[in-house]
């Protein structure tokens, strides 16, 4: 079974939110702030969609 943003719950993969690029903890990869709400979790009244309302997203990390 693949990884999905909405995967059901009990699931042995971490719930990916849409601005993740993998999960949390895999190589090559970090937190960083999400690009849209500027780390603050949501967008007006609402949590940000991209990030799910943490302020961060998975991210590749460095290489060329």
């Amino acid at each position: 079974m693949s990884s999905t943003p909405n995967e059901p719950a009990g699931s042995d993969h971490p719930k990916l939110n849409p601005g993740d690029q993998a999960e949390p903890g895999t190589p090559g990869t970090g937190e960083n702030l999400c690009p849209e709400c500027k780390g603050s979790g949501r967008i007006g009244a609402m949590p940000c969609p991209t990030c799910g309302g943490t302020g961060k997203v998975i991210e590749g990390i460095g290489g060329a």
